[in-house]
């Protein structure tokens, strides 16, 4: 059984390893989303002290425990992660700053109502499940790696913005809001970037739906306050998927119906990335279908520009409605 930390009692009111308590009348697991990502931070500074080793067994400790359910993937194999950014290994760079792109019917960022980033857990890495531990979501092994990138400061790594990611099922399905999906918040999660401005999530590879190219959301927070307020982003954007890799990858039973959708749409005509064929959202993809694939991107966000949270022509996800 997982022990429930316990607060501790100070002059200035309940708090936890020295931090104040967000919601005093709440216990330390349901504090929220920022409460977590500045324990987060403040354990990423205990690995940079004692050592990889024991800073792991640290973080391990307050993670919350992995349960099994009858929607476990039977494939255990997880992608190894992509090397470090191009950008920061030889110098190269995207042409420009990422696109800023609908964030969609279904980002659960509380701007049509539902709001995952209220939840405590959702700071995570793998998001294969769902915050409780419930239904696992199936598919081939995914990890994604984004790099931010400050272009107002020379390009310098973006170093502990917030990085909230999501993207649907291998049925093209969306959490929280597909048909049978609504008390699911799988493939879902939120990433600090670390000093080379990276986050890494465990995942499965997306479905492709009817009206749209394969993708990847993601929205960018200044800092870990403002994270719970979609007004707040300083960029979001979507990451495509390269169609080679789609072809191996649907034509698996598990993703039955994703090679069809993927013969109705190119880049060029999808409605997010045909402005440009997805020049700067074209991810970097190693690995295979049966160990798993690693997918990168590049990502720079200028903030002396404003976001344009611009609509895209609805597509047609399936399960939930038009999907973008």
């Amino acid at each position: 059984m997982t022990r429930i930390p316990e607060p501790e009692q100070t002059p200035q009111g309940p708090a936890y390893e020295g931090r104040l308590l967000d919601r005093v009348d709440e216990e330390v697991v349901d504090q929220g989303a920022p409460f977590d990502i500045r324990t987060l931070i403040s354990r990423r500074g205990v690995l940079s002290l004692v050592g990889l080793g024991a800073g792991a067994a640290v973080l391990a400790a307050c993670a919350p425990a992995a349960s099994s359910s009858s929607g476990t993937s039977t494939s255990t194999a997880t992608a190894t992660p992509s090397p470090s950014a191009t950008s920061t290994t030889t110098g190269t760079l995207p042409a420009g700053e990422i696109p800023d792109e609908t964030a969609g019917p279904y980002p659960a960022d509380g701007s049509n109502g539902v709001d995952v980033l209220e939840q405590s857990g959702i700071v995570r890495s793998d998001i294969r499940s769902s915050i409780d531990g419930g239904a696992t979501a199936e598919g081939v092994p995914m990890t994604f790696s984004l790099t931010i990138l400050d272009m107002a400061n020379d390009d310098v790594p973006f170093e502990n913005v917030a990085v909230y990611a999501w993207h649907c099922d291998a049925q093209g399905g969306y959490s929280m809001y597909s048909d049978g999906l609504e008390d699911v918040t799988y493939l879902r999660g939120v990433q600090v970037a670390d000093s080379t401005g990276t986050v890494t999530f465990t995942s499965i590879f997306p479905a492709c739906y009817t009206g749209r190219w394969p993708h990847i959301h993601f929205e960018v927070y200044p800092d870990v306050d403002q994270i719970t307020d979609a007004t707040n982003a300083i960029a979001t954007s979507q990451v495509a998927l390269p169609e080679d890799v789609c072809n191996t990858v649907y034509a698996l039973s598990e993703y039955s119906g994703s090679s069809r959708n993927l013969s109705g749409v190119t880049l060029d005509s999808d409605n997010v990335f045909g402005e440009d064929g997805g020049a700067l959202q074209m991810a970097t993809v190693t690995g295979d279908a049966t160990s798993g694939y690693a997918v990168s991107l590049v990502v720079r966000v200028d903030t002396t520009t404003t976001p344009s949270l611009s609509a895209a022509p609805s597509g047609g996800g399936q399960g939930g409605g038009p999907g973008r």
